[in-house]
């Protein structure tokens, strides 16, 4: 099972969809606080997301407790300035996969510490950056399809 980390999320629908693709994916969601809305089961079920008694889902109150939870575990640092090109690390079941924030991304000291581990969605037109919901289901579509994941599911329309 990955790990999907976001990093202080700020945009409620973007956490919720994350959420859906986790279950979907069958990764474990990770929230690093402090998380400025309501995810009480109140505020979920008025939400409409009914899919989120299924989600495996720790929240980290501050960064200082995510990093003492990381420990040695595998990170991959998403963003914008990273060294490979999404689809190309060996990833593994259990790997942490880490994105920041929507407007403020990962403080420079995360992408300093783990430069090497390092990725970025490729992006060809005009835009500034990706949706955050939209990148995580980019790589953690091709971290499954990578670590062999979708190896016995069958193929749509096939």
């Amino acid at each position: 099972m990955f790990h999907v980390v976001l990093y202080q999320p700020e945009i409620p629908p973007n956490t919720g969809n994350v959420g859906r693709q986790c279950v979907g994916m069958r990764a474990e969601l990770h929230l690093i606080g402090p998380v400025q809305f309501d995810l009480s089961r109140q505020a979920v079920r008025r939400a409409g997301l009914d899919y989120w008694d299924h989600l495996e889902l720790t929240i980290h109150t501050n960064p200082e407790a995510f990093l003492e939870w990381l420990g040695a575990r595998r990170p991959w640092v998403v963003t914008r300035k990273g060294r490979l090109r999404y689809d190309r690390p060996a990833y593994k079941d259990e790997d942490v996969l880490i994105f920041g924030s929507e407007t403020q991304g990962l403080p420079a000291s995360w992408i300093e510490r783990w430069d090497g581990r390092t990725v970025h969605v490729p992006i060809l037109g005009p835009v500034r950056n990706y949706n955050l919901a939209n990148t995580v289901g980019i790589v953690l579509a091709q971290a499954c399809l990578n670590a062999g994941m979708y190896n016995n599911q069958p193929v749509a329309g096939g």
